[in-house]
């Protein structure tokens, strides 16, 4: 279970505080796929960094199975995340100079596993996510659905049970945004936790657990 409990966060720009989380508490059940709703700036994109220990709140906590992730120091936070969260970044942030299939590997680098091991492993996700024939393509010889597939791939390849997606439609068609919410789902069916940030409201229609935010806070929670 994912729970945080009064979280608040504020981001001071000189003299300017922005409370980008307002005493949120939360809790996410094993396997839902929750939907955080909100327009930009309403905090969502904030909580999912919290939730996957990319940032820490300035008060609150932040649990994830009974762990306490402000009381972990940055080892056991990079531990956290290679082993427990995939995250798909809205601008997919894929490294321009490898291919797909050096891109989808990239996570399993400090594993101890062969060479090998690591080639099939990421090859197995890239078939899943139909890009087998892309697999030696450079992202800037992607479309921007391609890409964002690969970030899913990417986001799976070390078989997290927490997968984090932020504004995953973001930027598409509508059919090729389709796709992707579709492959998110095949994922999450597998007994996964599935969290979305969006701003997309046709994607309130697949939450099992639909949560609203407005200005930091949470004003509606299904």
């Amino acid at each position: 279970m994912i729970e945080l409990r009064q979280v608040t966060k504020i981001y001071r720009k000189g003299r300017i505080e922005v409370k980008a989380v307002d005493g949120v508490d939360l809790k996410i059940k094993d396997g839902e796929l929750t939907v955080i709703v909100g327009v930009s700036g309403s905090g969502k994109t904030t909580l999912l960094n919290l939730i996957a220990g990319l940032d820490a709140p300035t008060s609150g906590s932040v649990l994830v199975n009974g762990t306490d992730l402000t009381k972990l120091d940055n080892e056991q936070l990079t531990l956290y995340r290679r082993e427990k969260i995939g995250f798909v970044f809205q601008f997919f942030y894929l490294i321009p100079t490898l291919t797909v299939l050096e891109n989808v590997m990239l996570p399993l680098v400090p594993l101890p596993m062969s060479a090998k091991e690591k080639q099939e492993r990421a090859m197995r996700l890239i078939e899943a996510v139909g890009l087998a024939d892309r697999i030696n393509h450079l992202p800037g010889e992607l479309s921007g659905g391609e890409q964002q597939r690969v970030a899913i791939a990417r986001a799976l390849v070390n078989d997290p049970p927490i997968l984090l997606a932020d504004e995953p439609t973001s930027d598409l068609d509508t059919q090729t945004g389709d796709q992707v919410v579709g492959l998110l789902r095949r994922f999450h069916a597998q007994g996964k936790t599935l969290v979305i940030a969006t701003h997309d409201e046709r994607l309130t229609q697949i939450a099992s657990h639909l949560v609203r935010m407005r200005d930091g806070k949470i004003v509606e929670e299904a």
